[in-house]
Formats: structure tokens, C-alpha cells, sequence
């Protein structure tokens, strides 16, 4: 594709995404469904533009602004993702200058919301939070998240599919604290590999592989993956019961669950069962009151610690939608809890990183649940010879209460997840 026509290309998806109307992936699938005669390297180009002005808005807009023509192509200009050697051959001669011009800016000369990227709702939030180390979680969320992998250790060893990797010219280093994970650098296309089709990966940042190391689900129980989504914690799960007992994936959408039927096919699980709920209190959970072992909530939540990878969230939540989220969080929790048997382990998780969504939300559970005993998160992963687990926990007397995960300090994505077990 010629630069001009790959520069124009890149305007259109920019403007597009700018909307906020749509989950930014959502939108950039639906725009190479549209265009279907783009290559990968076109694809890759159009699809890092797009993110890299979600994720630097509030600088790319400041900048823009000195220049002239449409707004979205002065946007896509600035970010352009492909090899900066075509830029030029696209550009006027007024472009050219404009552009010298705005690369010349430091970061020195910047206002901090230039800087840091962040709605001013949520950069008060994380500066109360964090203190000194709000800069290098603002930095830190301006990267792209490198890509994570989950070997099933149902079907396959870690050291075996890395070495597979390699020999397709895949590079992979073991991901720190989870022993299933592979970690690569770049965004390798893995879907026509054998080692893909077969079911010996999945794509699962590492923070979220260590959430099922937290239930510590073993073989022959009742587990329940409450929000499974599109279960990607679900499959992990499985494979840790090693095909045995019985887990249930309820959601309450049903499309999310259809997008976990043929990853559960590569998986080779069949102790999976997918089940779509009205709501919380469904019927089926009433069924299976007191008779679970192990219940993972990953509530829905706003999504604030997966920034790396969807930019668009913080310009499409806010302070509002949080406590909205809050109240539904509650809700789940107290309609899951009633799954658990006596000596049975809860596990509450989200994605976020605000407090409001995550001890603020434990520690009410465990105020007004005494029947549930809170477990040391650090405890459990030490069981697992997780290393350096203290380091990723936080909270109670002795900061070990909590898993609580951040891009800037572990290089996931931001996670937090606390554990009950319920008295008998």
C-alpha cells in the first residue's frame, strides 16, 4: 500500500475509534472485516496508530492543534505506528514542518495531563492512591502490554512449548511469577500454529494465571468460575483439576460464553460445563447453594488495570460508572458466596486498580460475612512456590493480606484478588 494510502487508511480508523462509542478492539475488527484486502504488516500499522492516540490523547490533542487539515489525520500523523521512513512520501511540504516541529516538544515543556495521559478524575484517584509512584504507573500504562501465553499443563510442559515456539521463530521467556506462563515481546500471530490449534497455549496475561493459582481448585471437586466470561480463567482451572470433577462457567451473557466454546475444544477439557444466568440469582444457583468447594468471582468491573491494552477505557468510564460498578460488584459477591460449602474457599478478583473496587469491596464482604474467614493471599501462593509472593500482595497487618498487582511494579496487567474460607 502506498504511504499515502496507508496514512489515509489510519486517519479513517482514528477517527473511528475517537468516538468512544464501541470497545476500541470491537471497532478495529470491524474496520479489517471492511477492508479485508489490508496485509499484516498494514493491519499491525493501522491497529498501533489507533492505540498509540488512545493512550497519548490528551498529548496528541495539544499538539494537533498547531496544525491545519482534518483533526484525525493530524492525530494519525502524530502517532504513526509503521516505519516512520514512509511518513514523509505521504506528507505536504507544510505536514513535514509541522511535524519537526511537534517531535521537537519534551516532555519538560508539557503540562502533567500531557504527560500522563489520564482523565482528570482518575489521575486525582491514582496520585491519592500511589503518591511518588503515580508517574511510573502513568508511564508504565502508556506501553503496550507484551503478550502473555498460558501453556495447559494438561497436555503439555512449559519448556517443551517454548522450545516449539522458538523453532517457528518465536522467542519466549518464562514469565516471573506463574509457572504455566511464556512471556513474548512482541504480538507474534499464533492462530495457524500447531502448537496454538492443539491447545497447548492460550493467550492469558500472567496476573490472571495466578488468580487460579489463588483458588487452588484440585481434582474431583465442584468449582464454580462465576463470571467466566470467555473463560479464559476457566480453562486454567480445568486444566489445574486435571480433567477431573466438575466445573461450572456461568455468566450472565450469553455471547461471552460462546467465544469459550471452541477455546474449550483445543483445551481437550471436557469437566467444563457452560451455563448463561439471568442474573445473579439465578434458579441454578440456588441449586448448588452450599454444595461448591471452590468459587471464583471475577466481577465485572471498570477495567482500569488493562490500560496497556485498552487505552479507550479511561476515556470511556467514569467516576459515576465506578460506583454504579461497585453496587453490581457487592451484589455478586454476596449471591456467589452462597455457593460455598463449609471449608470451601471464595476468591474475589477484578482487573482494576481503585480501591473502591477492591479491598473497599472485601472488607465490607467481610464485615457483614463472619462466616467467612479471610486467607492470606500471599500464603496461598506461597504454597505454590510462586516467587517473590509477598511482593505481589498488599493489605492486613502485614501486607501479605491481598494479591494486589500493578504494570508499573510487576509487568501485568493490574489485578487484585482476595480469598475467604468459609467456616464449617
Amino acid at each position: 500500500m502506498h504511504p499515502k494510502a496507508l496514512l489515509d487508511a489510519c486517519a479513517s480508523l482514528v477517527q473511528q475509534v475517537m468516538l468512544l462509542q464501541h470497545p476500541a478492539d470491537s471497532v478495529v475488527s470491524r474496520f479489517f472485516r471492511q477492508h479485508r484486502n489490508l496485509g499484516p504488516r498494514e493491519r499491525a500499522t493501522l491497529a498501533e496508530t489507533a492505540y498509540t492516540v488512545l493512550r497519548n490523547k490528551l498529548r496528541l490533542e495539544a499538539l494537533a492543534r498547531s496544525g491545519s487539515g482534518p483533526r484525525e489525520r493530524r492525530l494519525a500523523i502524530l502517532a504513526f505506528a509503521g516505519a516512520r521512513t514512509l511518513l514523509p512520501a505521504a506528507l505536504s511540504p507544510a505536514e513535514k514542518l509541522w511535524l519537526e516541529e511537534c517531535e521537537a516538544v519534551q516532555d519538560a515543556d508539557l503540562l502533567p495531563q500531557h504527560r500522563h495521559n489520564l482523565p482528570d478524575w482518575l489521575a486525582q484517584a491514582l496520585q491519592a492512591q500511589l503518591g511518588a509512584q503515580f508517574d511510573a504507573l502513568a508511564a508504565s500504562l502508556l506501553q503496550p502490554a507484551p503478550l502473555d501465553l498460558r501453556v495447559n499443563i494438561l497436555t503439555a510442559k512449559r519448556e517443551a512449548v517454548a522450545k516449539e515456539l522458538a523453532e517457528a521463530g518465536i522467542q519466549t521467556q518464562p514469565t516471573p511469577y506463574s509457572p504455566w506462563g511464556l512471556r513474548a515481546q512482541n504480538k507474534p500471530a499464533l492462530t495457524k500454529l500447531d502448537v496454538f490449534q492443539r491447545g497447548a497455549i492460550e493467550v492469558q496475561d500472567e496476573g490472571s494465571q495466578l488468580l487460579a493459582l489463588l483458588l487452588d481448585a484440585k481434582r474431583s471437586e465442584m468449582v464454580v468460575d462465576f463470571c467466566a466470561g470467555a473463560g479464559g480463567k476457566t480453562l486454567a482451572i480445568g486444566a489445574q483439576m486435571r480433567n477431573t470433577g466438575r466445573l461450572y462457567a456461568f455468566d450472565v451473557s450469553a455471547h461471552r460464553l460462546e467465544a469459550l466454546k471452541p477455546r474449550l475444544a483445543r483445551s481437550g477439557l471436557s469437566n467444563v460445563h457452560p451455563a448463561a444466568l439471568a442474573h445473579e440469582r439465578d434458579e441454578r444457583v440456588k441449586r448448588l447453594a452450599g454444595k461448591i468447594n471452590r468459587v471464583l468471582v471475577d466481577a465485572p468491573c471498570s477495567g482500569l488495570g488493562t490500560l496497556r491494552r485498552n487505552p479507550d477505557l479511561k476515556w470511556r468510564q467514569n467516576a459515576q460508572a465506578i460506583a454504579e460498578l461497585t453496587a453490581k460488584q457487592t451484589a455478586i459477591l454476596d449471591s456467589a458466596a452462597r455457593l460455598v460449602k463449609a471449608g470451601g474457599r471464595l476468591v474475589y478478583a477484578t482487573c482494576s486498580v481503585l480501591p473502591e473496587e477492591n479491598e473497599a469491596i472485601a472488607q465490607a464482604f467481610s464485615q457483614a460475612h463472619p462466616d467467612f474467614e479471610p486467607l492470606p493471599a500471599a500464603a496461598l501462593l506461597e504454597q505454590h512456590k510462586v516467587d517473590h509472593a509477598a511482593q505481589l500482595c498488599s493489605g492486613g497487618d502485614d501486607g501479605r493480606l491481598y494479591l494486589r498487582l500493578w504494570p508499573h511494579q510487576h509487568q501485568t496487567d493490574g489485578f487484585f484478588a482476595a480469598a475467604w474460607q468459609k467456616r464449617a
